[in-house]
């Protein structure tokens, strides 16, 4: 008996007829909306002005793409980790994709990981993140490293009566300008030939006595912080989930994440690829066309089988977490490879595009 294969519609592969419409959607929205506005802005720009956010949050809001990873018992609009995988690869398919997908319409909810709080937490910081009201970042990474939180985290947290005393550093942390709160993962007792370190979770607030904000300066407009902690002091009600329980709380968080990050990056690398496809079709050499030269062909050819490699790699974690399966080993591969991908894919475009590719002008 043969086997029946659906003709592709998505770049190689077959989206079902929900993801087909979501996607569709989604690119209409950024064709019609997000790209005009963006077209305004100045090459550098991290995001668009507040009457523009507003006006692309409510209109993304009428369509029920805000709050994808909010529960819907706090207002949220969940959806499978598919789902937030098309959403992310379209978004991202714009100037700002690295910055703001969509100029931050699609938005709106805090990490994930608060909803595994107490009553308290989620009304003190949930659920006015839901409402617009604050904003949060997580703190993970540190000097030593951040792809390891169990073993590169050495920030330390002793317990003193009712508070915590942290003290160590957090780099290259997004999104800590202006934010309302963070959550930090800090060590709480050190490893043993028996058992591992136990990390622990907390919510800090920029207005807690010893913690510091350094900002990063980089060649790109976006600046990560440093976050510096010195005698910081954190009340005990503020530890999230169970002490030396912050591992489980850090991989949470970072399933959640990598899959439509590496999908973002998929997005942008795609666009580009599509762009500098469309500029070597129409830009003549002396002999012909610059899509007709071996060596473009070779670029063109590497990047699709790249592309399609990495998006092989993110269907199948997003299916994996969709069927309820772990997804922490295979969301570490799709964000290694997905991101490796969009800096080279990104790279030969700019190449084929030659002076043009550095024009401000350009994307």
């Amino acid at each position: 008996m043969g086997i029946a294969i659906e003709e592709e519609n998505h770049y190689g592969f077959r989206l079902s007829d929900e993801l087909t419409l979501l996607r569709d959607q989604v690119r209409r929205f950024m064709r019609e909306e997000v790209k005009p506005i963006e077209d305004t802005l100045p090459h550098d720009a991290i995001g668009c002005g507040r009457e523009d956010r507003v006006r692309l949050r409510a209109m993304a809001e009428e369509m029920g793409l805000t709050r994808l990873t909010v529960p819907e018992e706090y207002g949220g609009n969940p959806v499978s980790a598919m789902a937030r995988v098309v959403i992310a690869e379209e978004s991202s398919k714009c100037r700002l994709g690295g910055y703001a997908p969509a100029l931050g319409a699609f938005g709106g909810g805090p990490p994930n990981i608060i909803w595994g709080g107490t009553p308290d937490q989620i009304e003190r910081y949930g659920i006015p993140c839901v409402e617009g009201k604050m904003r949060a970042f997580v703190a993970i990474t540190e000097p030593t490293g951040g792809s390891d939180p169990r073993n590169n985290i050495s920030t330390r947290a002793e317990k003193d009566g009712d508070e915590w005393i942290l003290n160590g550093r957090k780099m290259w942390i997004t999104g800590a300008e202006g934010a309302d709160f963070g959550i930090l993962f800090a060590r709480t007792r050190d490893g043993t030939a028996e058992a591992p370190p136990e990390i622990t979770a907390f919510i800090v607030e920029p207005t807690f006595s010893g913690i510091n904000f350094n900002e990063i300066k980089v060649i790109r407009a976006l600046s990560p912080y440093e976050i510096v902690l010195e005698n910081c002091r954190v009340p005990v009600e503020n530890v999230l989930g169970s002490v030396g329980q912050g591992f489980g709380v850090a991989q949470s968080w970072l399933v959640d994440a990598r899959i439509p990050y590496a999908a973002g990056c998929i997005g942008m690398a795609q666009e580009a690829l599509d762009m500098a496809c469309g500029w070597v079709k129409q830009r003549p050499t002396r002999d012909g066309m610059l899509a007709d030269k071996q060596a473009i062909q070779w670029m063109i050819a590497d990047s699709e089988v790249e592309l399609r490699a990495a998006r092989m790699l993110v269907y199948d974690a997003a299916s994996k977490v969709d069927a309820g399966q772990s997804g922490k080993v295979d969301a570490s591969i799709c964000k290694l490879y997905g991101t490796e991908t969009a800096g080279r894919v990104v790279d030969r475009a700019i190449q084929m595009f030659g002076g043009m590719g550095v024009a401000q002008e350009m994307p």
